[in-house]
């Protein structure tokens, strides 16, 4: 009788009989679920269920209302060659007790395996040895770029080797159309060709055989049987030639096809190293050791020695080493590599500054507020790999194919020797025929063509202050038609500022001064933006006496010798002032437009009204041009926000906006942005805290701001700072790159469709089969490299 393997689950969360129950039920509600019994005491269930049916499992218990712990591994994998090989190793792994998902990414030569908690890494590392590859955990803190170059300079040696071996073999065929005969001897070409056949393409049979005794097909054997093929061929042809004749030999196509896929391997693995460039350039940002300061002693320390609330000196021209806020000094900081921000902004005591951040022209002392893995920096980092290791739903299909693909080939190839027989060609063409086919069926083109374009457009997109969560979210955006917007935040500065000022029998000037003077010492956002308004005009005010808050009214006090107020429509009316004519038609517009007004009130014998201000939300730089650029585009734009109407629909008004919803409340927010979805791809645009149900409802959420945890995780796209010019060019870049996707989908699929029958038919000799193989994953991975020259429309306008 079959029995289903057994998956053992912690549970947490369970604290009595009951909940052991309702788990136990959760999960024999599972299909294909045999048997489920949870063990209260251990906080375990066992349950009895193929192992494909580990989410089904989690699923359930998370709807119970229970958790069960999960954890990440990355591992770095060795020897993997084409898409078949990923696919071999994701099967290894996904057949581990306890391994809910893995997903393994050629580009990257890396696995990124989702596992319930307490599974050991040993178990995953063993799974990849046995499917005939090499795996070991990978250091997020220390990166080892050197053994990367390492092997890079490794495989240029052996690329240099080959060519030298394999030239002279080559050289007569080179010769022969200027009139030149050169023969060259075949124990020559013996010698000649055997260390590139056996000790250069050592690596093909050693990954042939592992592929072999995993039942799997592969690359490897493609390339070992066919120019195996050929050299056993001249071989033979050596033995039978009668003395004193040249016989007919191939040594030299199976030396230029090892040399000219050597060369193809050294260009795809330059060009990958590319693609993983914007890593490299954001791990190298993080200092290694950095300046404290204890009980007034400096000291240089290892960053990994410092702790939550040290304080940490920078000097002018250092990268800030970890997170913190400012404590003394001032300075500016060069975020451009963290957030895209291609100004230096302004750091004063009470200012966050971020790891990796390079100091301006002053000494900042900062208290340390996050550290390692929990620096902004850190999560940056995490969330790029995340999405460069990750495959877009596209890939299904190459996985689908490739699974295949080997042993279609080989058919297809043995097809190939036998029709030629069949046909009465001997023995020599048919045999080169099907070599042929296995050297032009190459599969690196396919396993390469999608990871390397979201490596590469992730890359350059973080580059610029645009984090892609992962590819999914990266294919849903480049078909977006319709964004929503929240305003405040996001469109607007979400800061009052005085939008309009209109005075009766005084300068406005004048008008201002007195506000200011009143409003000093106010902490109230109306009485801020008064004083920044009264410094941007650079206004000296003079001191306020007997100054008085007015409870939901406003304030009152003397200035210069005049009682005065400011405030509302309550105390204006409880002044006894009356409203001069020529401000109460601009009192009405201003309030239509969903300000918020202001009186200035002269209180003597007889009060009178100064000045009338307007306070309101300005519009943010930029978002003018970003909903041109939607526009342009055909991309509807939509506003949703909880403000009164008249605000919303000013700013609407303004920026060109097609449609509003006013008075909306968060949780309504979701409910909209679902009814939109009725009518195309939605993308959703807020500030990632307040809006995070709307941004997860969206096909794909933006989030604006600075990149804290609540954006990171309900959006799939995060802008580092908030520019809104920067949604138009999060939608472009993903546009790009999915464009890229199916550019060198395409190409790697037309080479194997062209390529195979040419081979088959006899139109297409070994040497140039292995030199279309390998242009073929080298043009792959260039067409993808272009996407690293891409900048966001409004960046030319910038200067760095």
């Amino acid at each position: 009788m079959h029995t289903s393997p057994t998956v053992d689950l912690p549970i947490t969360g369970m604290t009595c009989a009951s909940c052991a129950g309702r788990v136990e039920r959760a999960l024999r509600g599972v299909s294909q679920v045999n048997n489920a019994t949870v063990n209260l005491a251990s906080e375990q269930a066992r349950v009895e269920a193929p192992a494909e049916q580990l989410p089904a499992l989690l699923a359930a218990v998370e709807k119970a209302g229970y958790h069960v712990p999960t954890q990440t591994v990355d591992l770095a994998i060795h020897g993997m060659t084409c898409a078949s090989c990923t696919g071999r190793v994701e099967r290894a792994l996904s057949q581990q007790p306890g391994v809910i998902a893995a997903s393994v990414n050629l580009a990257t030569e890396r696995a990124h395996v989702q596992t319930i908690g307490g599974v050991d890494t040993k178990a995953l590392v063993a799974a990849v040895t046995s499917a005939g590859y090499s795996a070991s955990p990978v250091d997020d803190q220390k990166p080892d770029h050197y053994a990367a170059d390492r092997r890079l300079q490794a495989e240029r040696w052996r690329l240099m080797l080959a060519l030298l071996l394999a030239t002279p073999l080559v050289l007569p065929m080179l010769l022969m159309p200027f009139g030149i005969q050169l023969v060259v001897p075949a124990w020559a070409q013996f010698l000649l060709a055997t260390p590139v056949q056996f000790v250069l393409g050592a690596r093909f049979y050693r990954a042939a055989w592992s592929a072999l005794r995993s039942g799997a097909g592969n690359m490897d054997q493609l390339v070992a049987l066919g120019t195996s093929a050929g050299y056993g061929l001249s071989l033979y042809q050596w033995m039978i030639t009668p003395a004193g004749h040249a016989p007919h030999l191939y040594l030299e196509a199976s030396a230029v096809i090892i040399a000219l896929i050597l060369l193809g391997k050294y260009l795809e693995s330059r060009a990958k190293r590319q693609t993983t460039s914007a890593i490299r350039a954001l791990q190298a940002l993080r200092p290694d050791e950095a300046l404290r300061l204890q009980g007034g002693v400096e000291q240089r320390v290892a960053v990994s020695a410092l702790s939550l609330g040290d304080q940490v000196l920078v000097k002018p021209g250092e990268r800030f080493p970890v997170d913190g806020k400012v404590l003394e000094g001032d300075s500016h900081a060069d975020e451009a590599m963290i957030s895209g921000e291609s100004l230096p902004q302004a750091k004063a005591p009470g200012d966050a500054v971020t790891a990796g951040a390079i100091n301006g022209e002053g000494r900042l002392l900062i208290e340390t507020t996050a550290l390692g893995a929990e620096t902004v920096l850190s999560r940056i980092i995490r969330l790029v790999e995340d999405a460069q290791a990750a495959k877009a739903p596209i890939q299904k299909l190459v996985d689908r194919v490739s699974q295949v693909f080997v042993p279609v080939v080989l058919l297809i190839a043995l097809l190939t020797l036998i029709i030629w027989l069949g046909l009465g060609a001997g023995l020599e063409v048919a045999l080169l025929n099907a070599v042929a086919v296995l050297v032009i069926a190459c599969p690196c083109a396919l396993g390469l063509a999608t990871p390397t374009a979201i490596m590469a457009g992730t890359g350059v997109a973080a580059k610029h202050g645009i984090l892609i969560k992962d590819a999914e979210a990266l294919e849903i955006a480049h078909g977006v038609t319709v964004v929503a917007f929240d305003k405040t935040g996001t469109l607007t500065s979400g800061t009052p500022q005085i939008a309009h000022l209109q005075s009766a029998n005084i300068d406005t000037d004048y008008a201002l001064r007195l506000a200011g003077a009143l409003q000093q010492g106010s902490e109230h956002p109306l009485a801020k933006a008064v004083l920044q308004a009264c410094h941007e005009a650079d206004m000296t005010l003079v001191p306020v006496t007997d100054s008085r808050a007015l409870a939901g009214r406003g304030i009152a006090g003397q200035v210069g010798g005049q009682w005065l107020q400011l405030g509302n429509r309550r105390l204006l009316g409880e002044s006894g002032a009356s409203e001069p004519a020529e401000l109460a038609a601009a009192a009405q517009a201003w309030e239509a437009e969903g300000r918020t007004l202001s009186w200035l009130i002269e209180c003597d014998d007889q009060p009178r009204v100064l000045a009338l201000f307007a306070f309101g939300d300005t519009l943010k730089d930029g978002a003018h041009e970003a909903i041109a650029e939607l526009g342009r585009r055909h991309i509807g734009s939509h506003l949703i926000s909880g403000d009164n109407q008249g605000s919303a629909q000013a700013v609407a008004r303004q920026l060109g906006i097609d449609s509003v919803h006013a008075q909306v409340l968060p949780a309504d927010k979701a409910r909209i942005v679902g009814e939109l979805k009725a009518s195309g791809v939605v993308a959703m645009v807020g500030d990632g805290i307040n809006d995070a149900p709307a941004l997860a409802a969206a096909d794909v959420g933006i989030a604006m701001g600075g990149g804290t945890d609540v954006a990171m995780q309900a959006a799939g796209i995060t802008l580092m700072r908030g520019d809104p010019r920067l949604v138009p060019a999060a939608l472009d870049i993903a546009r790009r790159t999915y464009a890229k996707i199916r550019q060198n989908l395409f190409w790697a699929f037309v080479y194997n469709l062209v390529g195979i029958p040419l081979a088959a038919f006899g139109l297409l000799n070994p040497m140039l089969a292995g030199a279309a193989m390998a242009l073929s994953s080298v043009s792959v991975v260039s067409n993808a490299l272009l996407l690293k020259t891409w900048r966001p429309h409004h960046s030319s306008e910038e200067t760095r």
